[in-house]
């Protein structure tokens, strides 16, 4: 059987580049959500209340394969919208948003695959998202800085059991920020205004999954953005944990490392 993909598409870059190297794939976005959609790509655009039509439409298009890209907030969910399917189901996905994302994004992939889809990683579809571990763009690292890296790891190590955070700064040992919901470039932002006194040295980002988390689904992303972010905050460097963050537009990131003096290592 021949496979075919939807891509249930989120906020930024990366629904697009999937859209562009699969020009096939149904493109699904949901009301509420602003996602520009590409020119000349089958588009559906669905309701969180009517998961039902959802499936309906993924399987009268010949549908197998699903790849969630982008980000998306959780929802607010009018329950006098439902369909008869998400009627069904409303009890169960009340109770997983009420989980941490880890839990929740297994909870919805187990919804999508008892209907009978295969959910993949943007990876999957597009391989060349991923930096091989040594890969390298910029100055070297410093000895401080292999120190913060090695403290950093620590922190996300003994976050990841309570499904908080993909990635942490640190400056000579101290932690400046921790990733949470509102995301890295809140962080970054919060951690731009450090006093310099409390400052020992120049800080690093290590960005990363939590350990045992469904790469499926809000795999760890940099781009671009993130570096100048990281620059802004007067970060030395970032490093990302080889195999496991999607770097979005690599040529365009080179050039911001190349910009701004940072260094990006994938360990």
């Amino acid at each position: 059987m021949t496979k075919c993909l939807a891509i249930l598409a989120g906020q930024g870059d990366l629904p697009q580049m999937l859209a562009q190297n699969n020009p096939d794939a149904l493109f699904v976005t949901f009301l509420g959500v602003d996602v520009s959609v590409p020119d000349g790509i089958k588009h559906y655009r669905a309701s969180f209340e009517k998961l039902g039509q959802l499936f309906d439409v993924l399987k009268q298009s010949g549908v197998t394969d699903l790849v969630f890209a982008g980000a998306m907030a959780r929802p607010a969910l009018d329950p006098a919208k439902f369909d008869a399917k998400m009627i069904t189901l409303a009890p169960r996905l009340m109770e997983i948003m009420a989980r941490g994302d880890d839990a929740l994004f297994r909870g919805i992939a187990e919804i999508f695959e008892a209907e009978g889809f295969s959910i993949k990683a943007a990876h999957a579809i597009q391989p060349d998202l991923l930096l091989p571990a040594g890969n390298h763009f910029g100055p070297e690292p410093s000895s401080l800085d292999q120190i913060d890296q090695a403290r950093a790891l620590e922190v996300l190590a003994a976050l990841s059991p309570l499904d908080i955070s993909q990635a942490v700064v640190v400056a000579g040992g101290q932690v400046l920020g921790i990733e949470t919901i509102q995301g890295t470039d809140a962080m970054l932002n919060y951690v731009a205004t450090t006093p310099q006194h409390l400052l020992r040295k120049k800080a690093i980002m290590l960005k990363g999954p939590k350990k045992g988390q469904d790469i499926r689904f809000d795999v760890p992303t940099i781009g671009k953005d993130t570096v100048y972010a990281a620059a802004a905050a007067g970060l030395a460097g970032i490093y990302i944990l080889a195999g496991w963050v999607n770097v979005l537009h690599r040529d365009q990131v080179e050039l911001a490392i190349k910009e701004t003096g940072l260094f990006l290592r994938a360990l």
